[in-house]
Parts: C-alpha cells; sequence; structure tokens
C-alpha cells in the first residue's frame, strides 16, 4: 500500500511519492535527526513474502553501501519494521536523463538529441560512475536513462543498483518466470533475463552470463540515445526489440554531423554483438571521450554558429554560391602561382589510400594552397567521405579528422586552414596550423 505524506519511518518522515518499479517504491522523505531529506526505497507489499526479491533487496543495500563516488547516489543506511523494509539513500536532486533527452527531442526535429557540449559531459560522469563500479567487482546491469539523474548544474548520479551483481557471483538459471524485475512493456524479460530491454546487450538478452561488457553496451545505448533522441534499438513489442538487439546494428546515419570522430569510433566498439570484440574498459571509454571533447571546433571564430550547436553554421544557399565562386577564384589564383613559381610544368600524382577514391560531383573537390605546397581532396572510402591531405614533398595523404560528409574545399588565403561545406550546407573550417611541414613553408 503507498504510504502518505506524513506516514513516519523511524526518524523519517514522508514527504511524497518520487517514483515506483518493479523493484521498489521510492519516497522523498525528511531526516529529523540530521535535517536531511532522503529517498527511501521500499519493497512493495506484493513482493514482501518473496524471499529471493527482498534477498535482492538488501543485496543493493551491501553493494551501494561499498561504493562510495560523486556520480553514484548513496546509501545512508537500511531500514526494517515488521511492515517494511527500506533502503535511505541520498535523494538525488534533478531529472532524469529520459526525462531530459525526452524534452530536448520533443518539439524539434525528429531524431534530435541533447547537443554535443551538453551530452559529453554527462557521458564522462557516468563512465566514471561505471568505472569506480567495475573496479569493485560491480556489474550494474540496469543502466538506462531513466536511472540516471542529472541537476541542473550538469551533475550526474547513477541510481538503483537493483539487479547489480558481484562479477564473481554465478547466475542462477532457476528463476520464476512470472517474476520479473520489471512490470512493463518496455521494460524487462522474466528469469534470468533482467534489466531494460532496450539497453540489454545481445548475451544478456540470450540470458547468459554476464560481466562489465553488459554495462559498456548499456552505456553505448545511453550515449547513442542522448545524440539522437532515439532508443538504439527499438519495437512495437518486447520480443521486436529483442529481436533488434540481437540482429540488427544501430542506425549510425542518425547521428549528428557534429559527432566527432573519437566519439563514432567508441559508440562502435561499446556496440559490437560479440562481447569479445567489445570495448573491454569502460575507463577507455572515459579517456577517449574526454580526448574528443577538448578537440578545436572546426568552425570560423567570430561566425554565429546555429541554436544549440555551438560549433557550426548553417549557410543559406546564396551565400554557398558566393563561397563556391570564391573557391574556384583561390584555385585559379593557386594554379598560377604554382605555374609562376616553376620553371616548368607541375605534373602532380594522388597516391590514394587504399580503396578511397576522388570524389566527383561537379563542385571544386580538389583545391591546391595559395604557396603551391599542398593539396586537398575529397576522398570517398565505404560511402563515407572526408577530406585529405597532401604536402607535394611527402609521398601519402592523410585523412583529416572531422571531416565527414564533405562536398566543397578551399584553402583560406594564408593557408593556415582549410574551409568545407557539408552535404546539409554547413561551413565548417579545420586549422592546418601545427601539421606536418606547415610553418616552414609560410
Amino acid at each position: 500500500m503507498p504510504l502518505e505524506s506524513g506516514a513516519r519511518i523511524g526518524v523519517y518522515e514522508v514527504l511524497g511519492a518520487l517514483g515506483a518499479g518493479g523493484m521498489g517504491e521510492v519516497y522523498r522523505a525528511h531526516d529529523a535527526a540530521l535535517g536531511r531529506d532522503v529517498a527511501i526505497k521500499i519493497v512493495p507489499d506484493a513482493f514482501a513474502a518473496d524471499a529471493e526479491r527482498l534477498a535482492r533487496f538488501e543485496r543493493e543495500a551491501r553493494v551501494l553501501a561499498s561504493l562510495n563516488h560523486p556520480n553514484i547516489a548513496a546509501i545512508y543506511g537500511l531500514e526494517r519494521t515488521p511492515a517494511i523494509t527500506c533502503l535511505v539513500m541520498e535523494l538525488a536532486v534533478g531529472d532524469t536523463l529520459a526525462a531530459r533527452i525526452g524534452r530536448t527531442a520533443g518539439p524539434r526535429a525528429e531524431g534530435s538529441g541533447l547537443p554535443i557540449d551538453e551530452a559529453l559531459p554527462i557521458a564522462l560522469q557516468i563512465a566514471a560512475a561505471l568505472e569506480a563500479a567495475h573496479e569493485k567487482g560491480i556489474v550494474h546491469r540496469d543502466l538506462k536513462p531513466a536511472n540516471i539523474v542529472v541537476s541542473r548544474d550538469g551533475k550526474v548520479k547513477v541510481l538503483d543498483f537493483g539487479l547489480a551483481k558481484l562479477a564473481d557471483q554465478r547466475e542462477e538459471a532457476t528463476y520464476d518466470l512470472t517474476h520479473s524485475p520489471t512490470l512493463a512493456h518496455a521494460g524487462t524479460l522474466a528469469g534470468v533475463i533482467l534489466g531494460t530491454a532496450a539497453y540489454m546487450s545481445p548475451e544478456q538478452a540470450r540470458g547468459k552470463t554476464v560481466d562489465k561488457r553488459a554495462d559498456i553496451w548499456a552505456f553505448g545505448c545511453v550515449l547513442f540515445e542522448m545524440l539522437t533522441g532515439r532508443q538504439t534499438f527499438a519495437g512495437d513489442t518486447l520480443t521486436d526489440i529483442i529481436a533488434a538487439v540481437v540482429k540488427n546494428e544501430p542506425e549510425w546515419s542518425a547521428l549528428p554531423i557534429e559527432t566527432p570522430a573519437g566519439v563514432r569510433s567508441v559508440l562502435r566498439r561499446c556496440l559490437r554483438k560479440d562481447p569479445g570484440q567489445r570495448l573491454h574498459d569502460i575507463a577507455d571509454a572515459r579517456i577517449e571521450i574526454g580526448e574528443a571533447s577538448t578537440e578545436p571546433a572546426p568552425v570560423e571564430r567570430g561566425v554565429p554558429a546555429r541554436a544549440g550547436r555551438s560549433t557550426f553554421v548553417r549557410v543559406v544557399p546564396w551565400t554557398m554560391a558566393a563561397l563556391l565562386a570564391v573557391a574556384l577564384l583561390v584555385s585559379q589564383i593557386s594554379a598560377r602561382r604554382v605555374v609562376s613559381r616553376s620553371s616548368g610544368v607541375i605534373r602532380l600524382e594522388l597516391n590514394m589510400p587504399a580503396g578511397v577514391e576522388v570524389a566527383t560531383n561537379g563542385t571544386p573537390n580538389v583545391a591546391i594552397s595559395a604557396d603551391g605546397t599542398r593539396v586537398a581532396f575529397v576522398g570517398g572510402l565505404g560511402g563515407l567521405r572526408r577530406l585529405y591531405l597532401r604536402r607535394f614533398d611527402e609521398f601519402d595523404a592523410t585523412p583529416l579528422r572531422g571531416t565527414e560528409l564533405v562536398n566543397v574545399c578551399f584553402f583560406s588565403p594564408d593557408g593556415t586552414a582549410l574551409a568545407f561545406i557539408t552535404n546539409d550546407r554547413l561551413l565548417k573550417k579545420v586549422s592546418l596550423l601545427g601539421r606536418s611541414g606547415h610553418d616552414r613553408h609560410r
């Protein structure tokens, strides 16, 4: 039976309900002894006589008590009365990540997620929380946006270790299939398949023994959803969702074009079906995402950015026409300067990386720097187009990170940067300062 406001459990006065799920009802309460608000999680009446569920609930208390991390909700105590067993926990103030994603994606274009500069700091804190748990041999097994709270100032708390297990514990294969942890359509499969369907790893969905790589998979699903505003694996029924998890690949094209290459790489490695090929340590994801977060923004300084995407600008059609004209002019001037500095004809042979072809679509896909020392071109590899740069005194062309889906390219007049326009008419810039041989030819 739900508790009413004003009810007391020991020194705690119930202030109101916060939520409910398969593993307990959660209330906001006031600790009269210490003068602070807390969250109390109570075993539902329907499960009070279930020894297995009570044991799992008390296990959550022990698991949480062993963790001490700023991104994990702390446990303050375990209370028992003749009628109630409850956990007393840190009150995580803020919105769930699920609500935050839903609110962001709702009024915006379909599939829109959180801005990159908002999503990545959240992802870093989630990864740090999992890293702390994994270091103690604890696997969460139910990581999802609904179990993550984000405060107004961006602080993250990972909640609900009710399905957590110690890595050295053996899975039980004799659960009663009528007693699944979460009683909801989009919740969980019964028995040994625990967790939330859309965030289960393939091995978890098949009922196999899981380890920390199941959390790494779930982390990839959460990050993908933050960036796209849609679940990584979805379906009309629970069976459809599980089938998608086991058989389908994520819709990688749904990722925002400005997603850093390092983040794309982390996502692909987190969401490998085969756990043996999956990223093995969440600390590696944290490090790579942290490095991607500090990459310089590929945009001209002083140009107003599009709302919600601070590092990009949308180019209207007439602006594109002007830029194309400038690109052609720069290319012509560059060609003349190269010829004027040479005593003869310069012949250039592009040695393409394996599998790469120069893209041709009637726009300036090749550009020569004004000092006649470098060439840039748009190359295609497996359907992905990006910029490649080569010095005339070097043998190989090298790809430039963060230049995916490019259509047009041209050098800046001083040769310090390479500008390009993407498929969806975004103007970007990548700095060439500090790249091999640049400074000595300025």
